[in-house]
């Protein structure tokens, strides 16, 4: 794989609370000069990449219900339907890990099915199931609930303290989804080495917030995503 080949993988990602408009402005600067797919980033700040990625191929993709998962479907939908409006190319869902847990399986996917209801047609639905408090039944459950919703992807984590994306449940989620659909690994990918061996078990996406650092063959210290 070559630099842009890796790159044209990355979901250049920032979604810390501190996040100011200066580091959306070089996140999207990063983004563009190193030929990544796309930009995530909170809802607040979708107006602001799209105009700063104006006239390139970098999409803008943000995140609903993050990062709990826990809003109702209503809330879910407006704000899918809100980020849409400003500009989102792609919406990066949590599904409700509880009702998954609790056995819901209707409220999982009818959940899932009010974000790809209100994106049909403007934006691709990528689902975060938070494999890390997931057990192995639960993985492959959620992983079918998305595919029947209509999503477009099933993506494996928030990044947010639950641990990040495997290998073997990168694995896991292309065995059970199938070819048709991309798999996004986030959380924990720090080195190119990881982000090469996430491709090979069949992620199509990689979601990190040290995406220069991953093209340039560096490892990432300390990232939260």
């Amino acid at each position: 794989m070559t630099d842009i080949n890796i790159a044209s993988y990355i979901d250049h990602t920032l979604l810390k609370p501190e996040a100011t408009a200066d580091m959306i402005d070089k996140l999207c600067k990063e983004a563009v000069e190193n030929h990544f797919f796309a930009v995530c980033i909170n809802p607040h700040w979708v107006e602001r990449a799209k105009q700063n990625l104006a006239g390139s191929e970098v999409k803008v993709a943000t995140v609903v219900g993050f990062p709990l998962g826990a809003n109702k479907s209503e809330v879910k939908a407006f704000e899918a339907a809100q980020a849409i409006e400003d500009g989102a190319d792609e919406i990066d869902m949590v599904i409700n890990i509880g009702a998954l847990k609790s056995g819901d399986d209707e409220t999982v996917l009818n959940d899932i099915v009010s974000v790809v209801a209100v994106s049909a047609g403007s934006a691709q639905v990528k689902v975060i199931i938070e494999t890390g408090i997931l057990t192995e039944e639960e993985k492959v459950r959620a992983s079918k609930l998305v595919k029947e919703a209509g999503a477009h992807f099933v993506k494996t984590s928030t990044g947010f303290g639950y641990g990040g994306a495997t290998v073997q449940d990168v694995a896991l989620m292309r065995k059970t989804v199938g070819t048709e659909m991309g798999i996004k690994a986030a959380g924990g990918v720090r080195d190119r080495q990881t982000a090469e061996e996430m491709i090979k078990a069949g992620a199509t996406r990689i979601g990190t917030s040290g995406g220069v650092t991953i093209v340039q063959g560096q490892t990432i210290s300390g990232d939260q995503y």
